[in-house]
């Protein structure tokens, strides 16, 4: 089965783009073009993971974030920044909202699709021990 990433930019040539790479990497690609229809998409979708714009039209990535995180159907899908901002402000505003990875645009998206491979491989066996009833001490 391919992992299900969702993009969420508000440009299009870069969504165009980035759905064309990844889905010739071996992942099935959702997109939304803003905050709001991230998270519904998110929600309906449950995706393996989520990239994410910082500077969206309606909410800013980071509350977007936030929200995910907040709901239990969504609050473990990886999520990996993608945006044309930078700084360590910035990036620590990601980390504290639970950003798994940071990459500046413009990005290499053969590095991206290994490093969303990395997260969804890693998600899997969190999943997979969970199922076991193992906890972080246990492994």
């Amino acid at each position: 089965m391919k992992p299900k990433v969702l993009v969420v930019d508000d440009e299009a040539d870069f969504v165009q783009l980035t759905e064309y790479n990844l889905s010739r990497q071996g992942f099935e690609v959702y997109t939304a073009f803003n905050g709001v229809e991230a998270l519904h998409q998110a929600r309906r979708l449950l995706p393996d993971v989520i990239l994410l714009d910082l500077m969206l039209p309606d909410i800013d990535g980071a509350s977007v974030c936030e929200i995910l995180r907040s709901q239990p159907s969504t609050a473990d899908v990886p999520v990996i920044v993608v945006s044309a901002l930078d700084g360590m402000v910035i990036r620590g505003r990601s980390t504290e909202v639970g950003v798994k990875n940071y990459f500046k645009k413009p990005v290499d998206l053969k590095v991206l699709g290994d490093c969303m491979r990395a997260v969804c491989e890693q998600q899997q066996e969190l999943l997979k021990s969970r199922m076991r009833g193992e906890t972080d001490e246990d492994r």
